[in-house]
């Protein structure tokens, strides 16, 4: 373990001093976990399974038989003679000496169910160490870890973890071969935005941006909200100059009218009755380019409706294909599973008769 940690630490040392300009770039996969994803290995460990079973049957039966002699050693003891007890203690120490040596064949550090499970994973292994050296390649990592090996990893952010996506490669490549041009293009423009997706800078960068739109659009709302303020005592003010118009010719302007207009000249720096032509030709110039701007930011308003609504579009096929591919995949195993019944039965009187 302090090996291990040594060697984590002089390579983290490492990289830091070459990558400082850049950002360390790290990534792990979980080997255990991907080969229970990967169909082919969970067959082809059921079947060993099985033999390892077999295995221990005859481990039981032989281990019976020596306890069986044992006991009858026992009982017969006081009726035997020295030779005959000697002779069958060497029969059981022999059959003991056996059952040991098969014990070791079959499930010792270099026996059948090792090295057949080492056959197994070793295919599984090529493979996902390719997908690593081509990922590390293409998008820069320092360092893939393997969150299943002997090195302890005290803690792994989720985000780091492209376990999913290797096995998603591993399963794209093995239907490679059935697809046609147009399929395989397709299969490689949704590679590419994978790899996006699970890119933790991506990611960061993804949100950024959705956070930037937010702060965009909350500026937007306070602004009209602000305009539609402006606006609201513009018409306001326009409303009560059209009042004190009607009511001066009348010649029925009141005290308190009078009051009003002369306090809101003196708060707003309004010109008198007598100007108030060239202030309705302002005013009216100034709604038009009110209502011009207004009329601009509702267009945006509703073109950024309209993206949000396609993303949102693409979001849903992108979660049905998925469901698709899952329901397949399961179809799949489900299929395999009943068929295994049923070679396995075709395989045991065979075995059976080699016994």
């Amino acid at each position: 373990m302090k090996k291990h940690f040594l060697v984590l630490l002089v390579l983290f040392t490492a990289a830091t001093a070459t990558a400082q300009s850049r950002g360390l770039k790290i990534a792990y996969i979980d080997m255990e976990y991907i080969l229970e994803k990967v169909p082919d290995y969970a067959d082809a460990k059921n079947q060993l399974e099985i033999k390892a079973q077999k295995w221990k049957q005859e481990m039981e039966v032989k281990k019976n038989e020596i306890n069986k002699l044992k006991q009858n050693l026992d009982t017969e003891k006081a009726l035997l003679t020295k030779e005959l007890i000697e002779e069958r203690e060497e029969e059981i120490s022999f059959l003991e000496k056996d059952l040991i040596e098969y014990q070791q064949k079959r499930f010792g550090p270099n026996g059948d169910f090792i090295t057949q499970k080492a056959v197994l994973v070793k295919p599984i292994q090529d493979q996902v160490f390719n997908i690593v050296q081509d990922l590390a390649e293409s998008r820069n990592y320092d360092f893939i870890f393997d969150k299943s090996s002997d090195m302890t990893m005290l803690f792994s952010a989720k985000r780091h973890d492209i376990s999913d996506f290797v096995i998603g490669r591993m399963t794209r490549a093995a239907k490679r071969e059935k697809l046609s041009n147009k399929e395989l293009k397709q299969l490689e423009e949704q590679e590419k935005q994978e790899e996006l997706e699970i890119d933790p800078a991506y990611a960061e960068k993804q949100q950024k941006l959705e956070d930037r739109k937010a702060e965009r659009e909350r500026i937007l709302e306070e602004r009209r909200k602000a305009q539609e303020e402006k606006r609201r005592a513009y018409e306001e003010r326009k409303e009560q100059q059209k009042r004190e118009r009607e009511a001066k010719r009348n010649g029925t302007q009141t005290d308190k009218t009078a009051e009003d207009t002369s306090g809101e000249t003196e708060t707003t720096g309004e010109r008198p009755a007598g100007e108030s032509t060239t202030t309705d030709a302002q005013t009216e110039r100034q709604d038009a380019i009110q209502a011009a701007r207004e009329e601009r930011e509702r267009k945006i308003e509703e073109r950024k409706k309209e993206i949000e609504e396609r993303k949102k579009q693409l979001a849903e096929q992108r979660e049905a294909a998925k469901k698709a591919r899952e329901e397949q995949r399961n179809k799949n195993t489900q299929q395999t599973q009943e068929e295994q019944p049923q070679e396995q039965n075709e395989t045991t009187p065979a075995e059976g008769e080699g016994n």
